[in-house]
């Protein structure tokens, strides 16, 4: 039996897993302790819990549990690794390089270092999404420091060629760092493989607790330095001070392990669900677009304009079932996304867009629901829309 609302909105946030909950409850009831108090049972048992999360967390990008670090979240992770690595290589040189299609997270924190004399070179993307490769390798030079680059988009879902990225800086000895929110638990990642030297990612993306992220700092060749950016105490090896999250912890090791163990089963499950999505509106809907790369991207992303709808209006008329336009942290933005201008999608089409992000939890039934929806609404609006009666007399042009 279907339960509304549909949520399909699993690119801003997702569904905490029962099992993360339940992993989670104790340190709230009965272990919770400072994990950084050395002088009690109770700070023992919350540092060794915080120690076995970190150990799940690295487990699910291969790396050594000593190069996580704990944060708040993505968006604080970001910042830590573009500004505490410009801080720590200015006396190398005070020029960064990353993407128009980057998260607000990431171009946010380069403009706030070109205020203070770095510059920012951000690369053009295709009209799938991609960087280009030689783009990249002619915009570095003597005085680039770091290379920033999503690892999979957060609206359109494309994923970057991150390790022919990854090999163009280490070539050219500039550090890359990766935001990989959207990517970790969704894919697999390994980044001694990848070579990347900083990655940032959060626990709420893949059925964690909110609150809490990770940024992954490569410690050997070479090591990476960084300045921190919150001072006040002594945790996280000096690099993040601030009592730790110990209960938000515990969830996201427990939402890796979970991943870790079920990811290849679930990415078929989902791609299917997304699949039978897409081909079951395109097969009863015409003028209708997908962005992003076809094939290049993740599995749970599926992006779509279509023509002569607005897709606030479209939202509006299936209020049960949870989508977005774009980036969660975008929503209050009247302007379109700064992703479909990129790809130069037409001003009609940005307006048209619709985001469906699907989940662990989503099932086939809602999907069906959702593509009979979609085909009902899209038909009507575009039936009381004077532009769409006016292309079928063919005197409309492209807005």
């Amino acid at each position: 039996m279907l339960k509304f609302p549909i949520y399909l909105d699993n690119h801003s946030t997702t569904q905490p897993d029962p099992r993360v909950v339940e992993a989670i409850l104790p340190f709230f009831t009965e272990i919770y302790g400072n994990a950084s108090s050395s002088t009690n049972e109770f700070g023992w048992k919350a540092g060794a819990a915080v120690e076995n999360a970190r150990k799940q967390v690295a487990k699910l990008i291969n790396s050594d549990s000593r190069e996580i670090i704990f944060t708040s979240g993505a968006t604080e992770s970001i910042n830590l690794a573009i500004k505490g690595i410009a801080e720590a290589y200015s006396f190398k040189g005070n020029h960064l390089i990353s993407a128009q299609t980057e998260h607000k997270a990431v171009l946010d924190s380069c403009k706030s270092l070109e205020k203070k004399g770095f510059t920012v070179t951000y690369l053009s993307v295709d009209k799938f999404g991609l960087i280009d490769l030689d783009e990249l390798k002619n915009s570095i030079d003597d005085k680039t420091i770091l290379v920033s680059v999503m690892y999979a988009n957060n609206e359109i879902g494309t994923i970057q060629p991150i390790e022919e990225i990854s090999k163009i800086c280490k070539d050219k000895y500039v550090l890359f760092h990766t935001d990989a929110t959207q990517a970790v638990g969704k894919i697999p990642i390994d980044v001694s493989k990848l070579n990347v030297d900083l990655m940032s990612f959060s626990a709420h993306k893949m059925h964690g607790p909110k609150g809490v992220g990770a940024l992954y700092i490569k410690n050997k060749s070479p090591k990476v330095k960084i300045i921190p950016q919150i001072d006040g105490g002594e945790q996280e090896k000096d690099i993040r001070a601030g009592t730790l999250n110990v209960s938000g912890i515990v969830g996201f090791g427990k939402a890796c392990e979970i991943s870790f163990n079920e990811m290849d089963t679930e990415s078929i499950r989902i791609k299917k669900l997304r699949d039978t999505l897409y081909d079951g509106i395109k097969s009863q809907l015409d003028e209708v677009y997908l962005n992003g790369h076809p094939d290049k991207r993740l599995v749970n992303n599926l992006n779509l304009s279509f023509k002569y709808v607005n897709s606030d209006a479209l939202m509006m008329s299936m209020k049960e079932i949870a989508l977005s336009t774009g980036s969660a942290c975008s929503s209050g933005s009247m302007e379109t996304s700064h992703v479909l201008y990129a790809i130069n999608i037409s001003e009609g089409l940005r307006h048209s867009a619709v985001r469906f992000g699907l989940g662990r939890f989503n099932t086939e039934e809602e999907i069906i629901y959702t593509v009979n929806k979609v085909v009902e609404k899209v038909n009507y609006l575009r039936e009381i829309s004077p532009a769409y009666q006016m292309s079928k007399k063919g005197v409309y042009a492209e807005p």
